[in-house]
């Protein structure tokens, strides 16, 4: 006997699973700009 769906369980499970890879991909995104950046400037704004 097949289960009875549950729409909106499954409509969350993927919205998390959506939200997790880009935040993913964001932090990518963000530490390749870091190492990117010359080192003069990284360190001037850290002193600011």
């Amino acid at each position: 006997m097949a289960r009875a769906p549950n729409y909106d369980q499954e409509r969350k499970e993927r919205d998390r699973q959506k939200a997790a890879k880009k935040a993913e991909k964001l932090a990518a995104k963000v530490a390749a700009r870091e190492r990117s950046k010359p080192e003069t400037e990284t360190q001037t704004e850290t002193e600011e």
